[in-house]
């Protein structure tokens, strides 16, 4: 089985990525992934670990503190989703992705097991969850000290949920988002991220709407969990950005940490201020703080991909997001005239995104990826008109670039965003390279 076989074959389980739809609770058995990763030989267990979830900021937090083990001397697994160009970049040890030849060599390890594991009483394994089992058996394989765990969707019946007691628990803001699978109100989605939160287990909170921070709160009381507030226990104060990234500094409570992350937006400074936490919590000393977490990387987060025009691509993919990326790039760019490449999912409320971006950008391009949650352009197009926005569509993700890009003048801002899909692709047209697609199916 070469890796091309051994991707097709792990895509040809339930991908619920591509169609998370409803009956979340009914689809998800964690006695599934137990009996799994049991047959594997428990690879998850006896590993610190730091778990981490949330509606955004989640990815971001959880490549900090990777870079941060790493530097401090730590073998880390880090295990992440979605990936922007190659499944590889889900499963990561020492910020190295798996290579071809050790994926297909893991599935061919874990393929008798997969098949034992669906034979089982709790149901067939999907995608997610067989690839969350061969990053635990890689994370084994190659002695990883530490791992990294952001969730899928929710948490509690997440499959990387299956760790029994992390070192420490994250959970990133929380805005409204899958509200068809994990609730509509703030209150409901809290609940589900909060699943991850074990018994005694120190939690760290970034701040949130008073409607999530109260379920936190209550299940942290109800577990006996420590929480750590961020913006109460740690604080940071922002300094100076380029395009290079932005100074924070950040006042832990094992002392202060004077910061240069190489990753732009205020909430990156949120960001970095839980990942201090938890990285204190873990107890990891000063100076690998501070070295690592200049060496954070994180690609299609506000990620800068040219200058004249300034090019930005960001994976804002709700309103409150939408939100938080118009506000960094007023405080970190300076430009003429603002042009959006915007391409979002089906699944998502594309209405308050247009709400948002419709205002403040001069000219629009609608368009769509490859993916197939990927909305309408023209239905998108139609959302901007009604604010009488400048706009045009196209379903060609490369058209899309290039009517931006001529449109645009030297002085001007082109930003690319709506979906970690769609900013994956501007990525590709635009540094000219190729990304694995999801096989039609």
């Amino acid at each position: 089985m070469n890796y091309r076989q051994a991707l097709d074959y792990v895509l040809s389980f339930a991908d619920f990525e591509r169609w998370p739809g409803a009956g979340y609770a009914e689809r998800w058995d964690l006695r599934r992934m137990e009996e799994f990763l049991e047959r594997l030989g428990s690879p998850h267990l006896n590993r610190r670990t730091i778990h981490i979830a949330g509606s955004k900021g989640k990815g971001s937090t959880a490549a900090m503190i990777a870079a941060v083990l790493k530097t401090a001397g730590y073998r880390t697994g880090l295990y992440t989703s979605p990936h922007l160009h190659t499944m590889r970049e889900r499963i990561k040890v020492d910020d190295e992705l798996i290579t071809e030849d050790e994926f297909a060599q893991a599935v061919i390890e874990v393929k008798s097991h997969i098949e034992a594991t669906n034979r089982g009483e709790y149901g067939e394994l999907s995608t997610f969850e067989l690839l969350t089992g061969l990053a635990f058996a890689y994370f084994k394989k190659c002695g990883a000290d530490f791992q990294v765990l952001e969730t899928g969707l929710g948490g509690r019946l997440d499959a990387t949920n299956i760790v029994a007691k992390p070192d420490v628990c994250v959970i990133t803001s929380i805005s409204l988002d899958h509200t068809a699978v994990l609730g509509d109100t703030l209150a409901e989605i809290a609940a589900e991220k909060a699943g991850i939160i074990k018994p005694g287990v120190t939690v760290v909170c970034a701040p949130q709407a008073a409607e999530a921070a109260g379920e936190i709160r209550r299940t942290c009381e109800r577990k006996r969990a420590k929480l750590i507030l961020v913006g109460e226990d740690i604080r940071w104060e922002a300094g100076d950005s380029d395009l290079s990234g932005q100074s924070v500094n950040v006042i832990g409570r094992n002392g202060e940490y004077e910061l240069h992350i190489p990753l732009l937006g205020e909430y990156q400074l949120e960001n970095s201020a839980a990942a201090v936490a938890a990285l204190e919590v873990a107890g990891i000393e000063k100076e690998p703080i501070i070295e690592g977490l200049s060496r954070t990387q994180w690609p299609g987060r506000l990620e800068v991909l040219g200058e004249n025009p300034l090019f930005v691509a960001d994976g804002a993919h709700n309103a409150d997001s939408a939100a938080r990326l118009l506000k960094a790039l007023k405080s970190h760019f300076l430009y003429d005239r603002s042009i959006l490449i915007v391409g979002t999912s089906a699944d998502k409320n594309s209405a308050g995104m247009v709400a948002e971006f419709a205002p403040f950008f001069d000219f629009v391009v609608t368009t769509a990826s490859n993916h197939p949650r990927a909305n309408d352009p023209e239905a998108l197009a139609a959302e901007f008109a009604k604010y009488s926005t400048l706009v045009e569509s196209t379903h060609d993700v490369p058209r899309a670039v290039s009517r931006a890009l001529s449109n645009s003048r030297p002085n001007d801002l082109v930003c690319a965003t709506g979906s970690l899909f769609l900013v994956a692709e501007v990525i590709e047209v635009v540094k000219g390279f190729s990304g694995e697609r999801y096989p039609d199916r």
